[in-house]
């Protein structure tokens, strides 16, 4: 590392100046971005052992824990559209991890034996991503960090 005023650099003309420092450290947009991209780093991290991004995980763990689940359900879970509901599902189908089925206009989300056998290692990307960001927060700051954002997201009208 080599060190500067007021900066550190990791290599010679790249420099990190913390979030709170930033001349937009006030900014909504800025603050929850620069979180957004830490944390989006760290999650692909831990997803990382079973080749899926973290939203290819938790959709998956979903489809495992209810089978048949309806992408609906899956919109509202996930907090995602309704389009990046359906890429998520058709990348999970070409890695044989789920399958759809349509009656009428119901789909069904069920997992493959593939896609089952996969929980114990996508419950571990969850739990070790948990444990990464809590140690680094703390784990009574993380708890309530997340219950704020989720009670934020809900007040937040677009």
């Amino acid at each position: 590392m080599y060190k500067c005023v007021g900066f550190t650099f990791a290599q010679p003309n790249i420099f990190y100046m913390k979030a709170c420092d930033s001349r937009y450290s006030q900014c909504l947009y800025f603050a929850s971005s620069a979180l957004s991209r830490k944390v989006e780093k760290l999650a692909t991290e831990c997803w990382a052992p079973v080749g899926l991004s973290p939203s290819h995980g938790y959709l998956l763990m979903i489809a495992i824990e209810e089978p048949g689940v309806q992408p609906s359900f899956l919109v509202e879970q996930l907090q995602l559209t309704p389009s990046t509901i359906t890429r998520l599902i058709e990348k999970l189908e070409e890695k044989k991890l789920v399958v759809r089925t349509t009656e009428g206009k119901i789909t069904n989300v069920y997992p493959t034996p593939k896609g089952k056998d996969m929980l114990p290692a996508l419950k571990a990307c969850g739990q070790d991503f948990h444990e990464r960001y809590a140690a680094q927060l703390g784990y009574r700051e993380s708890t309530a960090l997340v219950s704020s954002i989720c009670q934020m997201t809900d007040k937040l009208k677009v």
